[in-house]
Protein backbone atom coordinates (compact mmCIF):
# COMPACT_ATOMS: atom_id res chain seq x y z
CA UNK A 1 0.00 0.00 0.00
CA UNK A 2 1.01 3.37 -1.14
CA UNK A 3 0.58 5.89 2.06
CA UNK A 4 1.27 10.00 2.04
CA UNK A 5 1.47 11.29 5.12
CA UNK A 6 2.01 15.07 6.31
CA UNK A 7 1.20 17.21 9.58
CA UNK A 8 1.75 20.59 11.35
CA UNK A 9 4.72 21.59 13.01
CA UNK A 10 2.20 20.49 16.08
CA UNK A 11 2.19 16.83 15.35
CA UNK A 12 5.73 16.48 13.60
CA UNK A 13 6.79 13.73 16.59
CA UNK A 14 3.17 11.83 16.12
CA UNK A 15 3.63 11.60 12.05
CA UNK A 16 6.89 10.53 12.22
CA UNK A 17 5.73 7.81 14.70
CA UNK A 18 3.25 6.39 12.47
CA UNK A 19 5.65 6.61 9.22
CA UNK A 20 8.00 4.35 10.81
CA UNK A 21 4.96 2.13 11.89
CA UNK A 22 3.29 2.32 8.20
CA UNK A 23 6.91 0.86 6.93
CA UNK A 24 7.17 -1.55 9.69
CA UNK A 25 3.32 -3.15 8.61
CA UNK A 26 5.30 -3.21 4.89
CA UNK A 27 4.14 0.01 3.45
CA UNK A 28 5.22 2.49 1.43
CA UNK A 29 5.41 5.67 3.07
CA UNK A 30 5.91 9.51 1.32
CA UNK A 31 6.49 12.58 4.22
CA UNK A 32 4.90 15.31 2.12
CA UNK A 33 6.24 17.81 5.10
CA UNK A 34 5.24 19.46 8.33
CA UNK A 35 6.81 22.61 8.46
CA UNK A 36 3.98 24.17 6.85
CA UNK A 37 2.22 26.78 9.76
CA UNK A 38 -0.73 26.71 7.00
CA UNK A 39 -1.58 23.10 7.76
CA UNK A 40 -4.33 23.60 5.01
CA UNK A 41 -1.26 23.44 2.45
CA UNK A 42 -0.05 20.34 3.56
CA UNK A 43 -3.74 18.96 4.30
CA UNK A 44 -4.62 19.90 0.24
CA UNK A 45 -0.99 18.10 -0.91
CA UNK A 46 -1.57 14.75 0.25
CA UNK A 47 -5.81 14.79 -0.48
CA UNK A 48 -4.60 15.84 -4.08
CA UNK A 49 -2.11 12.80 -4.16
CA UNK A 50 -4.43 10.25 -3.19
CA UNK A 51 -7.60 11.78 -4.89
CA UNK A 52 -5.38 11.32 -8.39
CA UNK A 53 -4.15 7.62 -7.54
CA UNK A 54 -0.84 8.76 -7.04
CA UNK A 55 -1.33 7.23 -3.81
CA UNK A 56 -3.41 4.90 -2.10
CA UNK A 57 -4.33 6.35 1.19
CA UNK A 58 -3.41 9.46 3.33
CA UNK A 59 -2.78 10.15 6.79
CA UNK A 60 -2.72 13.70 8.39
CA UNK A 61 -2.25 14.78 11.78
CA UNK A 62 -2.69 18.16 13.42
CA UNK A 63 -3.40 19.54 16.83
CA UNK A 64 -6.81 17.83 16.71
CA UNK A 65 -7.30 16.71 13.57
CA UNK A 66 -9.76 19.12 12.55
CA UNK A 67 -8.42 21.50 10.45
CA UNK A 68 -6.74 18.81 8.88
CA UNK A 69 -9.92 16.92 8.36
CA UNK A 70 -12.01 19.85 6.70
CA UNK A 71 -8.87 20.68 4.28
CA UNK A 72 -8.61 17.47 2.45
CA UNK A 73 -12.26 16.96 2.37
CA UNK A 74 -12.31 20.42 -0.13
CA UNK A 75 -10.31 18.05 -2.82
CA UNK A 76 -12.19 16.12 -5.06
CA UNK A 77 -12.17 12.73 -4.45
CA UNK A 78 -10.52 12.90 -0.76
CA UNK A 79 -12.42 11.55 1.62
CA UNK A 80 -11.50 11.98 4.98
CA UNK A 81 -12.40 10.89 8.37
CA UNK A 82 -11.66 12.36 11.53
CA UNK A 83 -11.25 8.94 13.28
CA UNK A 84 -10.90 9.33 17.81
CA UNK A 85 -11.46 5.78 18.52
CA UNK A 86 -11.76 2.49 17.57
CA UNK A 87 -15.42 2.26 16.15
CA UNK A 88 -14.66 5.38 14.45
CA UNK A 89 -11.38 3.82 12.70
CA UNK A 90 -13.26 0.09 11.95
CA UNK A 91 -16.29 2.50 10.49
CA UNK A 92 -14.26 5.11 8.39
CA UNK A 93 -13.16 2.22 5.98
CA UNK A 94 -15.96 -0.04 6.04
CA UNK A 95 -18.59 2.28 6.24
CA UNK A 96 -17.53 5.65 4.43
CA UNK A 97 -14.68 4.38 2.41
CA UNK A 98 -12.30 7.22 4.01
CA UNK A 99 -9.14 7.11 1.93
CA UNK A 100 -7.49 9.71 4.48
CA UNK A 101 -7.57 9.37 8.23
CA UNK A 102 -6.73 12.98 10.06
CA UNK A 103 -6.19 12.04 14.22
CA UNK A 104 -5.10 14.83 16.76
CA UNK A 105 -1.78 14.93 18.46
CA UNK A 106 -3.05 16.90 21.37
CA UNK A 107 -6.49 14.67 21.86
CA UNK A 108 -4.33 10.93 21.26
CA UNK A 109 -1.79 9.69 22.87
CA UNK A 110 0.46 7.90 20.57
CA UNK A 111 0.04 4.92 21.85
CA UNK A 112 -3.93 5.19 20.55
CA UNK A 113 -3.38 6.81 17.79
CA UNK A 114 -1.37 3.55 16.34
CA UNK A 115 -3.83 1.61 17.25
CA UNK A 116 -6.39 3.32 15.42
CA UNK A 117 -4.06 3.75 11.92
CA UNK A 118 -3.65 0.21 12.34
CA UNK A 119 -8.06 -0.81 12.66
CA UNK A 120 -8.26 1.69 9.96
CA UNK A 121 -5.27 0.52 7.78
CA UNK A 122 -7.33 -3.12 7.86
CA UNK A 123 -10.50 -2.48 7.07
CA UNK A 124 -11.92 -2.67 3.18
CA UNK A 125 -15.07 -0.74 2.53
CA UNK A 126 -18.16 -3.03 2.60
CA UNK A 127 -19.79 -2.48 -0.88
CA UNK A 128 -22.52 -4.93 -0.03
CA UNK A 129 -23.23 -2.78 3.80
CA UNK A 130 -26.12 -0.95 3.89
CA UNK A 131 -23.63 2.48 3.75
CA UNK A 132 -23.07 1.82 0.21
CA UNK A 133 -25.79 3.88 -1.57
CA UNK A 134 -25.13 6.70 1.34
CA UNK A 135 -21.44 6.56 0.00
CA UNK A 136 -22.36 6.60 -3.76
CA UNK A 137 -24.45 9.59 -2.91
CA UNK A 138 -21.59 11.36 -1.98
CA UNK A 139 -19.03 10.18 -4.74
CA UNK A 140 -21.49 10.88 -7.46
CA UNK A 141 -21.98 14.44 -6.11
CA UNK A 142 -18.32 14.93 -6.16
CA UNK A 143 -17.65 13.71 -9.38
CA UNK A 144 -20.30 16.23 -10.39
CA UNK A 145 -18.18 18.85 -9.41
CA UNK A 146 -15.75 20.69 -12.06
CA UNK A 147 -12.93 21.99 -9.89
CA UNK A 148 -10.41 19.55 -7.42
CA UNK A 149 -10.60 22.74 -4.94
Amino acid sequence: MRYAIGCDPNAMEMKLLLAEDLKSAGHSVTDMGSEDVIYANVAIKVAEAVASGEYDKGVLVCGTGIGMNIAANKVKGAYAALVTDALSAEKARTSNNANIICMGANTLAYPLARKLLEIWDRQEFDTSSPSAPKVDAFVNYDKSRNKRV
